[in-house]
C-alpha cells in the first residue's frame, strides 16, 4: 500500500501557510488507515498544484512538419497539407509522434489530457489505433481521453460515419465535429447530436474558425444542446468568430452559452498563427474573449491544440505557457487575472471534462505538481516549470535545478 505525507507544502489555493498532504492508495485523504509504511517528502515550502489538464490536443498529426510545404500560412493550407501528409501515415508513426508530444506534456505536468483523432475513409482507423495504444501505455502518468471527428467533412465523405461508430465502439469516449468543412455544416451539427445521443458521449466541436461575425454555427449548436438535452455535455473549440462581436452581441451570446451550459475552448498558439492573414494593419487577435465569456458563467479552458504541424508550427506541450500567451494577448495581467488563466488549465478544465475528482482535498486523485514559486500567479507570470510530477501518488518526472557556472570554476566544481 502507497503512503505518502508530503510535509512543509503550500498549496496553491492557500499560498501563505505551509501545510501536510497525506496520500493513500493513490489518493488524497484526510487521515493515514494506519502508519504503517508511511513515506516521508519534505517540500521546502515548495507550491504544490494540481496537475494541469489538455482538454484539446491533436496527437496524430503533431510534429509532421517535414511531411508538409507552408507558403500561405491560412487554415484552409493547413488543412490541404494535413490531408496530403496523411496518407503517409502509419500506426507505428502515430504512436512514435504522439508519444513525443505526451512525454513533452508529462514533463511539463500535464496530467489528463482529451486528445483529438482525425477519423475518415483516407486514414480509416490507423491513427486511432495507435492513441489506443498510447492511452494503454502512458496510463501510468496521465488520463488520456479519445475524441473521434471528422476533419475532412462527414455528411460530404461516404463511409466516415461508419468508421466514427467503430471507434466509439472501440473505446473513444467523446465525438467531435467540424462542420465548416461539410457541405452541409447544420446537417452535420444534427448528425453528431444524434451519434451522441445513441453513444451517450460528450461532443467537442472544432467550430466558427474565421473572423467573419455573419453565419456563425454557435447558435445552432446552442439550440440542439437544449433539444437533445446534453448541457454540460458540448465543448466548442477556436469559435473566434466570437472575438469579433460587438460587446451587445457577445453578451447574448455569452448568456446564451451559460444557459445551455455550453463549454468553450480557446487555442491561442493556433488561432493568433491562422487568423487575420491578408490584414495589412491594426490585425486582429483573433482568440476567442474568454474573460467576457467566463464573466457571464461559461465554463472555459486554455489549450494547445498542435504541436509541430501546418496548423501550428511550433510547441513544447507547456499550459502553463499557453496560460502565459493568453494573458499577455488578452492583457491580464492582475494576480486574480493570472490565477484566472491558471484555472483555465486546471480547476475549470476539470470541470469542462466532468472531472469530479479533482484537486488536493481529501477525496481527490493524488495528481499533483511541485514549483519552487510563491503563487499560482508567479508561477504563470514567470513561466515556472515544475520541479517534479506525481500521478496517484507515485512520481513521474523530475526536473534538475539548473545552476550557473561562474568564470574560473569547472563544473565539477560547482
Amino acid at each position: 500500500m502507497n503512503r505518502l505525507r508530503i510535509t512543509n507544502v503550500r498549496r496553491v489555493d492557500f499560498p501563505e501557510d505551509t501545510t501536510e498532504l497525506r496520500i493513500e492508495n493513490g489518493q488524497f485523504i484526510e487521515s493515514f488507515s494506519s502508519l504503517e509504511a508511511v513515506r516521508e517528502l519534505d517540500l521546502g515550502g515548495r507550491l504544490v498544484m494540481p496537475g494541469f489538464i489538455e482538454t484539446h490536443i491533436h496527437l496524430d498529426k503533431a510534429c509532421i512538419l517535414h511531411l508538409c510545404s507552408l507558403s500561405e500560412g491560412t487554415l484552409e493550407e493547413a488543412i490541404a497539407q494535413t490531408s496530403q501528409a496523411k496518407r503517409q501515415f502509419t500506426e507505428e508513426d502515430v504512436y512514435r509522434r504522439g508519444a513525443k508530444v505526451l512525454e513533452k506534456a508529462i514533463s511539463q505536468g500535464t496530467m489528463i489530457i482529451r486528445t483529438h483523432v482525425e477519423i475518415d475513409p483516407g486514414i480509416g482507423l490507423t491513427g486511432f489505433r495507435a492513441i489506443k495504444r498510447l492511452q494503454r501505455d502512458y496510463a501510468w502518468a496521465l488520463d488520456l481521453e479519445i475524441c473521434v471527428f471528422p476533419q475532412e467533412g462527414l455528411l460530404n465523405n461516404p463511409g466516415t460515419e461508419e468508421l466514427l461508430c467503430e471507434a466509439l465502439e472501440s473505446g473513444a469516449s467523446v465525438i467531435g465535429g467540424c462542420p465548416y468543412t461539410d457541405s452541409d455544416p447544420k446537417g452535420q451539427i444534427e448528425r453528431i447530436f444524434e451519434l451522441a445521443s445513441r453513444y451517450d458521449c460528450d461532443i467537442d466541436f472544432h467550430l466558427d474558425f474565421d473572423l467573419d461575425a455573419e453565419n456563425m454555427s454557435l447558435p445552432h449548436v446552442i439550440d440542439c444542446t437544449r433539444r437533445y438535452g446534453w448541457q454540460q455535455r458540448v465543448t466548442v473549440g477556436h469559435v473566434t468568430k466570437l472575438s469579433a462581436l460587438a460587446p451587445e452581441r457577445l453578451s447574448e451570446i455569452g448568456q446564451a452559452l451559460a444557459e445551455s451550459r455550453v463549454n468553450v475552448t480557446a487555442l491561442p498558439s493556433t488561432d493568433l498563427f491562422l487568423m487575420g492573414r491578408g490584414v495589412t494593419h491594426n490585425v486582429p487577435r483573433g482568440v476567442a474573449p474568454l474573460a467576457s465569456l467566463n464573466q457571464a458563467g461559461v465554463t472555459c479552458s486554455l489549450s494547445t491544440n498542435n504541436v509541430g504541424n501546418p496548423f501550428t508550427p511550433y510547441g513544447d506541450a507547456s499550459l502553463i505557457r499557453q496560460a502565459n500567451l493568453f494573458a499577455n494577448i488578452s492583457q491580464m495581467g492582475t494576480a486574480n487575472e493570472l490565477n484566472q488563466c491558471r484555472q483555465w488549465i486546471s480547476g475549470d478544465s476539470a470541470r469542462l471534462l466532468r472531472r469530479q475528482n479533482y484537486g488536493l482535498n481529501p477525496g481527490c486523485s493524488a495528481d499533483f505538481v511541485v514549483i519552487d514559486a510563491r503563487d499560482g500567479a508567479t508561477v504563470l507570470g514567470e513561466l515556472l516549470q515544475p520541479e517534479a510530477g506525481f500521478k496517484r501518488g507515485v512520481q513521474t518526472f523530475s526536473r534538475p535545478e539548473i545552476q550557473l557556472l561562474r568564470p574560473g570554476l569547472t563544473e565539477m566544481e560547482h
